[in-house]
């Protein structure tokens, strides 16, 4: 008797904390009043002006990787790859062009990812007015070197060799992730799962409101024990999956997330660029960071100043060892840099 009791105490004990940890990674409503600790920091990019960007990457030395759109118009026939200026760039913390290479290669970058390795991947989410090239994931060494690409070069489709506007790139349990579905007329949107060698695995989630779906899937992070992170901007929320796929929770209280990452502490960062009362009533546009093991927003900083419909704030986000925020603005053409 006394044994059962005990197993069932342990039953009962198992599942309050099974109950505490749903709890707490609850979705709640939007943060705008979180402490910011934060102040904006000298960054300057250097030799030549950014063009449009929200592709920004932190390495393990602290340099900044940026794929850039060059300075031409976002929706130009040639995007970056009629620019002849080179769009993958690396800067050192001040702002310093360290190295840049692959000029005529990328349309329009939107997502960038470093692999254990040190190669550089990049989401090309336009295609180009001819048609050939863009709409792909392109896999580069350090050195500039092409090393794969992914999906049909300028071809958008439903299939599972081709993408729906890829926009976010990460590493899960060895595999390279895409996520795609940035304006979709297709209604495919979802995260995908490579090889490094471009050998398709399989795909999670799917286009729509519910739970685990998603409707404009912008930006993707990866934490330490492999959890996904999506940052589903028009569905308002940040979805949250297991390794294998598995639907996890759906947070709010980040905003209308663009960008998303998650540093080696297990500190969030989003970078909600359109929240506004039509859109996502109650909650304002800025950079909250929390914890991914609850879900708490505990830092809150405001847009610049400046923000205008022409010059809304940062979509891109990355943070470096120290805690410092590196956010890519598209229409400022600039890095926003944040230190504690």
């Amino acid at each position: 008797m006394r044994e059962r009791l005990i197993s069932l105490a342990a039953i009962l004990l198992a599942t309050t904390a099974i109950a505490s940890v749903a709890n707490a990674q609850a979705s709640y409503p939007c943060v705008n009043d979180a402490p910011n600790p934060y102040h904006q920091a000298p960054w300057a990019a250097s030799p030549r002006a950014l063009g449009p960007v929200n592709s920004v990457v932190v390495d393990f030395r602290d340099d900044v990787w940026v794929a850039d759109r060059c300075g031409t118009p976002v929706d130009g026939p040639e995007g970056c790859a009629g620019s002849g200026m080179p769009t993958v760039r690396k800067f050192d913390p001040t702002g310093k062009t360290l190295w840049s290479f692959r000029p005529g290669e990328l349309v329009s970058p939107h997502g960038i990812a470093l692999d254990p390795d040190g190669n550089v991947w990049v989401a090309d989410f336009q295609a180009n007015k001819a048609g050939n090239k863009g709409m792909q994931v392109i896999g580069f060494a350090s050195d500039g070197t092409v090393i794969r690409r992914i999906g049909k070069p300028g071809q958008p489709g439903t299939g599972n060799d081709a993408f729906n506007q890829p926009t976010g790139v990460g590493f899960v349990n060895g595999y390279l992730a895409i996520a795609e579905g940035h304006g979709s007329k297709l209604n495919k949107s979802r995260i995908n799962l490579y090889t490094r060698t471009g050998d398709y695995v399989r795909s999670f989630a799917s286009h729509g409101t519910g739970d685990g779906q998603l409707t404009e899937p912008h930006a993707m992070a990866v934490d330490a024990h492999d959890r996904i992170y999506v940052a589903d901007r028009t569905g308002n929320r940040i979805n949250v999956y297991e390794k294998d796929g598995k639907f996890v929770t759906a947070w709010k209280q980040f905003g209308r997330p663009s960008g998303v990452a998650v540093d080696k502490n297990d500190m969030i960062y989003v970078a909600d660029s359109q929240s506004n009362a039509m859109n996502n009533p109650g909650c304002k546009m800025g950079i909250r960071v929390g914890s991914v093991k609850d879900g708490k927003v505990t830092a809150y900083i405001p847009p610049p100043p400046d923000v205008t419909n022409e010059l809304p704030p940062p979509e891109g986000i990355a943070v470096d060892s120290k805690g410092t925020i590196y956010a890519a603005a598209v229409q400022r053409k600039a890095i926003l840099k944040y230190a504690k």
